[in-house]
């Protein structure tokens, strides 16, 4: 592969840093860029380390030698993201702003900003991989993203070469999951150069290369809040709207609630309903628009509206060819939870039928079915 020019988000954490690194020493022409995106500039909320990011992304580049860059998108992520979070959660959804920061932003504005700056490609530290199509159908085992730089022989005209997906090596860490509503064309932008590392083993690379957030911790809120509960970032932006809590077994009103946004199908803890003289514990199972009811049930295999052996999905998306027939597939239904086996069906205007092979738990409406085949990803939906 020849070298090309390509800007890595630095986000200030180890990841992007060695992502950096990698992509320079194979040769390639590298300039870090700090998305900034959001900082908290109505301080109603606790402490967002935007500042900290920036002083550690410029640290790296100044390290191993790179140019680096701030760019302003704070418009264009209140309009994509902030504001689709916040509809959201109004409407009695769970979103997923970390999955629409990937489509809308990282691989959306920032990858156009890339291109109009002269970049052949944008690079992040996610724990993925990106393959060409034909070697991860024969099966072959692709080398690290980037390849050599710098080969030697006659350089072959430019092509529109289809690229797959797949799981990152460090299965603890694959963040193939927040990719799976990425188009075709923004992969092919896409490099993602750490993943066929373990975190281990990243971690070593950054200590080695004296890299200055070699011991920094991860990052561990969602893509633009930083520290902050989403629970307190909810309540500086969406009204509240008390109404019961009602048992779903019986109609029994056992409270009252403030605002259904604060609450997500599966959850436990915050129902401020107590425990039965059995320890059981409540969990919420559903909501109620026309009154606005949030639903619970004492946890378990009987609690009604909890688990689902089927379910329909909208807004469909591939990342190749779509899938219009039925077939056997797998999917992750949350971030953390492992692939299982489906029976995918699509219907009409970029929906599906999925019946899965095993029960699901608290499945919410707003988030994300990631669809697989292996370690591939295909793409993915949003739960109805």
């Amino acid at each position: 592969m020849s070298s090309e020019r390509i800007l890595v988000a630095l986000s200030g954490g180890v990841d992007s840093s060695v992502a950096a690194l990698l992509l320079q020493q194979q040769g390639h022409d590298v300039v870090g860029a700090y998305m900034k995106n959001w900082i908290n500039e109505d301080q109603v909320i606790g402490h967002c380390p935007w500042l900290q990011d920036i002083a550690d992304a410029r640290a790296v580049a100044e390290k191993i030698g790179i140019e680096f860059r701030v760019v302003n998108l704070m418009d264009d992520y209140r309009r994509l993201v902030v504001d689709y979070l916040l509809d959201g959660y109004q409407r009695g959804l769970t979103p997923n702003p970390d999955v629409m920061c990937n489509r809308e932003m990282k691989f959306g504005v920032f990858a156009k900003y890339a291109q109009a700056e002269g970049f052949a490609a944008v690079a992040t530290g996610h724990y993925a991989r990106r393959v060409p199509l034909d070697s991860c159908r024969r099966g072959f085992t692709p080398r690290p993203e980037g390849g050599a730089a710098n080969e030697s022989g006659p350089k072959a005209p430019p092509t529109v070469e289809p690229y797959a997906l797949l799981e990152g090596v460090d299965k603890d860490k694959d963040q193939s999951y927040f990719l799976a509503l990425l188009s075709a064309a923004q992969l092919r932008l896409a490099r993602f150069p750490i993943g066929h590392l373990k975190k281990p083993e990243l971690r070593a690379l950054a200590a080695d290369a004296h890299l200055p957030t070699a011991a920094k911790k991860d990052s561990q809120g969602i893509c633009f809040i930083g520290e902050v509960k989403m629970a307190d970032f909810l309540k500086a932006y969406v009204p509240e709207h008390p109404g019961p809590i009602v048992r779903a077994t019986d109609g029994k009103v056992l409270g009252q609630h403030r605002g259904l946004h604060y609450y997500t199908i599966g959850q436990r803890r915050g129902i401020r309903i107590p425990s039965n003289t059995d320890d059981q514990a409540y969990v919420v199972t559903g909501k109620r628009a026309s009154d606005h009811a949030l639903l619970v049930a004492f946890d378990g295999p009987a609690a009604p509206g909890l688990w689902a052996s089927e379910c329909r999905v909208h807004s469909l998306s591939f990342i190749g060819e779509s899938i219009t027939g039925g077939k056997n597939l797998e999917c992750k239904v949350r971030y953390r939870d492992p692939r299982v086996f489906i029976e995918f069906t699509p219907g009409a205007d970029g929906t599906a039928h999925i019946k899965f092979d095993q029960p699901q738990r608290a499945l919410a409406p707003g988030q994300i079915l990631a669809l697989y085949d292996g370690e591939q990803l295909l793409g993915g939906a949003v739960f109805a």
